[in-house]
C-alpha cells in the first residue's frame, strides 16, 4: 500500500531521472502537451494585447479570465465524472478538437475589418468549457500511461515540459504579434493545435476497464468531493495554491506593465509572460534529476511564501531587468508547489476517483488563474496595477502563514512515496 511518510527514509535505491520518458506512449503524450501549451500561450498573449489595445481598460483584461473561468467551474465536476466513466483519451481528443476550432474562430474574427471585443469573449467562453473536460481527462490519462512507482518522475517531466512550452509560447506570441500581426499569430496557434491532436492520437493505449456503478451523477460527484474533504493534506495543498494564485498572480496585468509602467511594447509583454515559465523550467529539471524531497510540506510552504514575496517585489519594481528576475524566481518557487500537489494527487487517489478528484483540483487551481485575473482586473481598476500586485503578494504571505498554522499535517509532510 502506498503511503505518505512522516519519517526519514532508509538508503535510497538507484534513481533513473529519465524513467518515465523511456515509455513511448508517454513521450507522445508529453509532445502533445507541449504543442498545445505553446499554442494556448501564444493565444493568451495575442488575445490580451488585442483586447487591451481596443479598450485601454484594466477591467477588460479581468473579463478575459472571467469568460473562461465561469464555464470551467460550471462544467469541471461533471467533466470529472465523465473522465471516470469513459475513455479518457477520446475525451482529451474531443476537447483538443474544440480548442483547435477556437483558434480558427479567433483567426476569422481577426481578419474581419472591424469587430468588437465581445465575440472574443464568446470564443474564450467556449474554450473554457473545452478546457474543463480536457484537464481531468488528460490528468487521469497521464496516470494510466506510467507505472505508479514512476508518478513523481512523470509529474516532474510533465511539469518541466509544460513550463518549457510556457516559456516559448508567450515569447513567440509577443514576437509574432509585433512582427506579423494577430492573424499570423492565430495561424501558428491553429497549426500547433492540429499537431497536438495528431500527437495525442498517436498514443496507443487501450482504454481501461470501467466498473459499471449504478450511481446517479449527483452521487458520483459527491463521492469525489467527500474523498477530497477526508484528506487534510490534499485539501490543504489545494487551498494553499488556490489563494496564492488568486491573490498573487500578476499575469493578467502584464499588458499594463508592458505598456504603461515598463514601456516595452508587445515584444516585451511576451518576454514578461515567458519569464515565470523560464524559471520553472530550471526548477522542474532540477526536481526531475534530484531525489525525492525529504521535507515536502515545509518546501511547499516556504516556496509559496517566496512566490508571494516575488509578487510584492514585482509590483514595486520599475526596472525591466529586475522585473524579469522576480518573475523568473516566482516561476521557480511555484514549480515546487505544482510538483508536490500533483504527485500527492496521483499517489493517493484511487484510479476510479482520479477524474473526479482531478476535476476538484482543477476548480481549486485551474479556475483560480482565471478568477485571479478577474480579481486583478477589478483591484487594478480600483487601486492601480502596481498596488494591486503588491497587495496580492502580501495576502499570499498571509495565506501561507494561516495554512501552516491550520494544517499541521501538511507542515510535517516528508517524502512522497
Amino acid at each position: 500500500m502506498l503511503r505518505l511518510s512522516f519519517a526519514p527514509m532508509t538508503a535510497p535505491a538507484m534513481h533513473d531521472s529519465y524513467a518515465s520518458l523511456r515509455i513511448s506512449k508517454y513521450r507522445w503524450f508529453i509532445l502533445s502537451l507541449m504543442l498545445m501549451t505553446v499554442a494556448t500561450q501564444i493565444r493568451g498573449v495575442v488575445v490580451a494585447w488585442q483586447v487591451y489595445a481596443n479598450t485601454h481598460d484594466p477591467l477588460s483584461l479581468g473579463f478575459i479570465g472571467l469568460a473562461e473561468a465561469l464555464p470551467f467551474i460550471s462544467s469541471a465536476l461533471y467533466a470529472g465524472h465523465i473522465a471516470d466513466r469513459h475513455d479518457r483519451r477520446r475525451i482529451s481528443l474531443a476537447a483538443l478538437a474544440v480548442l483547435f476550432g477556437c483558434a480558427l474562430a479567433l483567426l476569422a474574427l481577426t481578419v474581419r475589418v472591424r469587430v468588437s471585443v465581445w465575440p472574443f469573449y464568446i470564443v474564450i467562453f467556449v474554450s473554457g468549457i473545452a478546457r474543463s473536460f480536457l484537464q481531468p481527462a488528460r490528468t487521469a490519462l497521464a496516470a494510466e500511461l506510467v507505472p505508479r512507482a514512476l508518478y513523481p518522475n512523470a509529474v516532474a517531466w510533465r511539469s518541466s515540459t509544460w513550463q518549457f512550452a510556457a516559456v516559448l509560447g508567450p515569447a513567440a506570441g509577443g514576437l509574432l504579434y509585433a512582427f506579423g500581426g494577430p492573424a499570423w499569430s492565430y495561424v501558428v496557434d491553429a497549426t500547433l493545435m492540429a499537431a497536438s491532436l495528431a500527437a495525442l492520437a498517436a498514443v496507443r493505449h487501450p482504454p481501461r476497464r470501467v466498473e459499471v456503478l449504478h450511481h446517479s451523477v449527483r452521487d458520483s460527484l459527491a463521492e469525489g468531493i467527500r474523498w477530497v474533504r477526508s484528506q487534510p493534506i490534499i485539501l490543504g495543498a489545494m487551498t494553499l495554491d488556490l489563494f496564492s494564485v488568486l491573490f498573487g498572480g500578476a499575469t493578467a496585468l502584464l499588458p499594463i506593465f508592458a505598456s504603461e509602467i515598463l514601456h516595452t511594447g508587445p515584444a516585451g509583454l511576451g518576454v514578461l509572460r515567458a519569464a515565470p515559465a523560464a524559471g520553472a523550467v530550471v526548477m522542474s529539471v532540477m526536481v526531475a534529476h534530484g531525489r525525492p524531497m525529504v521535507r515536502a510540506g515545509r518546501a511547499l510552504l516556504l516556496n509559496v511564501g517566496a512566490f508571494g514575496a516575488c509578487m510584492v517585489g514585482f509590483g514595486l519594481s520599475r526596472s525591466f531587468a529586475l522585473s524579469l528576475v522576480l518573475l523568473s524566481v516566482s516561476g521557480m518557487v511555484d514549480t515546487v508547489s505544482v510538483v508536490v500537489r500533483s504527485t500527492l494527487l496521483q499517489v493517493l487517489t484511487p484510479d476510479a476517483l482520479l477524474g473526479r478528484v482531478s476535476a476538484v483540483n482543477a476548480i481549486f487551481i485551474g479556475s483560480s488563474n482565471e478568477i485571479g485575473e478577474f480579481e486583478s482586473g477589478v483591484t487594478a481598476k480600483l487601486l492601480g496595477a502596481a498596488r494591486s500586485v503588491v497587495v496580492g503578494g502580501m495576502l499570499t504571505l498571509a495565506v501561507v502563514g494561516l495554512t501552516a498554522w491550520r494544517v499541521p499535517s501538511l507542515r510535517r509532510l516528508r517524502e512522497l512515496k
